[in-house]
């Protein structure tokens, strides 16, 4: 059966796959619709992605699409290992400017559900990363949107040196949190179903 964790952040769920092993490996029904819209969100996915990451320390992120487009993303890790995170930037909301993290990996099958009004991103603790991820809104350059990764004022814990962080030229020059332009407003029925 799989299994739910309501994060410090109630809206980011940790799921957790049942997995069938023996010796020649294991089976694992990582995603059922029904399901995920009855236990976690009600939502429709409308494109799968996929990143690989060579080096360790690769951090992408923090990400997030305005609307039209805004994007509930639902993130595991194929192969390597990464800390996930996820940072409400929900105005209003009692959380707004903190952030929930898990660690996902290719051998723990955990996968992390980040809705709309969220920034994400994950930084690689292996190398030759694989993660995938289903998003519930197409991938649109003209609003896509970022987050500074090692802004003061959030502080996230990420497991890494800064010195030793791989990132984009696009990620280094994000705008902190205090010069965030957003639209996302939080309202009560934006949380848990």
């Amino acid at each position: 059966m799989t299994q739910l964790e309501r994060l410090a952040i109630a809206d980011i769920v940790k799921i957790v796959p049942t997995r069938h092993g023996d010796d020649r490996g294991y089976f694992s029904e990582i995603f059922r619709d029904a399901w995920f819209r009855e236990h976690v969100a009600d939502v429709a996915f409308v494109q799968d992605n996929q990143s690989l990451s060579v080096e360790k320390g690769t951090l992408r992120g923090l990400h997030f699409q305005t609307a039209p487009f805004t994007q509930g993303k639902l993130v595991h890790c194929i192969r390597g290992a990464i800390f996930d995170v996820a940072v409400d930037i929900r105005k209003g909301s009692p959380t707004f400017g903190q952030w929930a993290g898990a660690e996902l990996t290719g051998g723990n099958g955990v996968q992390l559900w980040i809705p709309a009004g969220f920034a994400h991103g994950f930084l690689t603790l292996d190398p030759a990363t694989i993660v995938q991820y289903k998003v519930t809104a197409p991938y649109s350059a003209q609003h896509d949107r970022g987050l500074l990764w090692n802004d003061p004022e959030i502080n996230i814990a990420w497991p890494v040196e800064e010195g030793n962080v791989v990132l984009s030229q696009k990620d280094r020059t994000q705008p902190p949190l205090a010069k965030l332009l957003t639209s996302f407003v939080f309202s009560p029925h934006m949380e848990r179903t």
